[in-house]
């Protein structure tokens, strides 16, 4: 460890320093030489290591009654292991001697000890335990090390209309279990803080990222004072007689974005007020890394499900909800219905909100990401969802307009994959864009700037505006599976089902009709859909744009054809856009193994649905169980299925972000 600071002595009278434990200060032996010196030695009291610090090739270290060289370039060390208990009771003597060897002067040093230490949970074990490395730093990786925080971003006070981190006074004691302690260890003698103060300080940069309260023990929330944050870039710290810890709680303002990597520090300084300007002896500094806005796939276990009542002029969506409410049941998950008078008849739930989480060593809670998206569900995610352990965030568009892809729907995140050698152990996030098209739509970029800035789910981009809503879900999902992979990709797929409806037709079924049992539909029979040249000729183009998507996928997910299972499916074009022609099955909603697939209406052959019959063949061999529920009304004439009218909270990762390398 190199010398923070140098201390001179002197031959006329004693020299007085303060000395932090564990750190090393210089002690200068050639200011002040009398004269005729040629040789030095040094000695400490108990409670003071002494070292020296030369070059082998020149100097012989000292035996019997030989002493140090003052000509050879020998540094003086010293260090403390312990605070003192009264001012200057350590001391550090230094002997000139001449050629004669006789002592030609003496100079003598006093010591204070005093142990001033910023300590954060560094090892991530959900305790603050006391550090002598580097706490300057912050590392990725299982073999990392660094403080983590979190955004204080729930509403833990029922009596607050507001997010927690808007407040500089504490609203709950609950509160400060979303923040990261911090131990100031100020040990020594009290007389030596009538000289000296201990200052916290926050660089500017980061002032309105942070906020820090320091706690002085009760039960009381003015206890609880912040010290440091947007309006306060230092503190002097208010040390009690014979108080060797002073306790802090750390909250986090803002996510990693476009314009903040994510990482904040704060340091604390033992400053001598004696002289002026006034000198700091020593400063300590932590750093942590603001815990990232996570997403969970489907392959993560549901545990509550959200679904909007609606009126429409056929009816209420009443049958829809018992039919999710049973699937629900299997699922073993919790059933949240936003009635109405809340959701303004806005049922794309989906759309309006992204489930993710938190998490630090010592706490985790989910997230609401609410989209720039605002309908009649605009408030729902801050006035229902937002509460105690519940956080929200929020990334609004500032002039342009939004767009269609700036829905959630449009956002998707994968199973944790593995690509050549790369790991993603928490999967990629998914997002709707253009390409490869030049224009088109794209997700509002402060949102794609959000994701891309928390690191760990890195985003691929996927091309969804061929079609006329321009959402990932409607060509693709994710289902778990129990084998060695454990998912599969579901793809939309055009050629899968013209060659499914060729099958039927040569089996002699080619008058059996798409949308069966449908009154408020024409009915297509499979002969007349396979010789729509027109029909066809759309679905070409949608299998063209599934077929790049496919590659992308394919390609940033390290998947093989093995792990992509082509669900039957058609499309129509709507002034150049897709629109899925019949009740899109991919738009489905994943409950562990239970799947709430939208019902096709396909034709029905020897009493069943042959798009249906297929699809349970391709799924119920993976351990997957397919239920099928009529959303033709109330959401697919809408152009949305039943993952557009849904939304599932899951379960976090067992993986702790920290231990992997971005």
């Amino acid at each position: 460890m190199a010398p923070q600071r140098a201390v001179q002595l002197s031959l006329k009278k004693p020299t007085y320093a303060v000395c932090v434990v564990g750190i090393e200060t210089y002690v200068d032996v050639y200011s002040d030489v009398p004269e005729g010196a040629e040789t030095f030695s040094v000695s400490g009291s108990p409670g003071v290591e002494v070292f020296t610090v030369y070059n082998i090739a020149r100097v012989t270290e000292p035996t019997g009654k030989a002493y140090w060289p003052l000509n050879a370039g020998v540094d003086v060390i010293i260090s403390v292991d312990t605070a003192s208990k009264a001012l200057n009771d350590l001391e550090v003597q230094v002997s000139y001697f001449g050629l004669q060897k006789a002592a030609l002067g003496h100079s003598v040093l006093y010591l204070t000890g005093t142990d001033i230490s910023l300590d954060v949970d560094t090892g991530r074990t959900g305790k603050v335990k006391r550090s002598h490395g580097d706490k300057k730093t912050w590392r990725w990786g299982p073999e990392g090390y660094g403080a983590v925080l979190l955004v204080n971003c729930d509403r833990d006070s029922f009596w607050s209309r507001e997010i927690d981190l808007t407040s500089t006074q504490l609203t709950s004691l609950d509160d400060l279990q979303d923040m990261a302690p911090m131990v100031l260890s100020c040990d020594g003698p009290d007389e030596l803080f009538d000289s000296h103060k201990l200052v916290l300080n926050v660089p500017f940069s980061d002032s309105r990222r942070m906020g820090v309260f320091c706690a002085r023990g009760g039960n009381s929330l003015s206890d609880y004072k912040q010290v440091l944050g947007p309006q306060h870039l230092y503190y002097e710290v208010e040390r009690r007689p014979g108080e060797r810890e002073i306790s802090f709680y750390v909250e986090g303002l803002t996510f990693p974005d476009a314009d903040f990597l994510g990482l904040v520090s704060l340091s604390v300084s033992l400053v001598d007020t004696k002289t002026l300007p006034e000198v700091p002896y020593f400063t300590d500094t932590v750093t942590f890394r603001m815990a990232p806005w996570i997403m969970t796939p489907n392959t993560q276990c549901p545990l509550e499900l959200y679904v909007c009542s609606v009126l429409d002029s056929h009816g209420s969506n009443e049958k829809f909800l018992k039919d999710i409410s049973d699937l629900v049941l299997k699922a073993n998950c919790k059933l949240i219905v936003c009635p109405w008078a809340e959701n303004r008849n806005d049922r794309w739930i989906q759309d309006e909100m992204e489930f993710g989480y938190i998490e630090a060593p010592h706490k985790s809670f989910p997230v609401v990401f609410d989209s720039p998206r605002d309908r009649g569900l605009k408030y729902f995610p801050y006035k229902r969802i937002l509460g105690p352990d519940f956080g929200y965030v929020i990334r609004e568009t500032q002039f342009a307009g939004v767009s269609g892809l700036d829905s959630f729907g449009n956002l998707d995140i994968s199973p944790p994959v593995t690509v050549e050698g790369k790991e993603y152990p928490l999967g990629r996030i998914l997002i709707g864009s253009s390409f490869p098209k030049s224009g088109g739509r794209r997700m509002a970029k402060v949102v794609r700037d959000f994701l891309k800035a928390q690191q760990v789910q890195a985003p691929v981009e996927l091309y969804s505006d061929w079609l006329w809503v321009g959402h990932v879900d409607e060509f693709l999902s994710f289902v778990p599976t129990s084998d060695q992979k454990g998912f599969r990709l579901l793809l939309a797929s055009p050629s899968a089902c013209l060659n499914l409806f060729q099958e039927k037709k040569e089996e002699g079924y080619g008058e059996a009709a798409q949308f069966d049992g449908l009154n408020h539909q024409v009915k297509r029979s499979i002969n007349e859909i396979l010789e729509d040249r027109i029909l066809r000729s759309d679905n070409l183009y949608a299998q063209r744009c599934i077929d790049w998507n496919r590659e992308v996928l394919k390609q940033e997910l390290g998947l093989t054809e093995r792990d992509i299972v082509d669900i039957p499916q058609l499309f129509y074009l709507k002034d150049s856009h897709a629109e899925a022609f019949f009740p899109d099955m991919v738009n489905m909603v994943v409950l562990g193994k239970y799947l709430g697939i939208p019902k096709p209406y396909g034709p029905i052959i020897n009493g069943c649905c042959c798009l249906e019959e297929k699809v349970r063949s391709l799924l119920e061999p993976l351990g997957l169980c397919c239920t099928f529920i009529d959303d033709y009304l109330s959401y697919h004439k809408l152009c949305g299925e039943i993952h557009c009218g849904t939304n599932v909270r899951r379960k976090p990762f067992p993986f702790k972000w920290w231990h992997m390398v971005p």
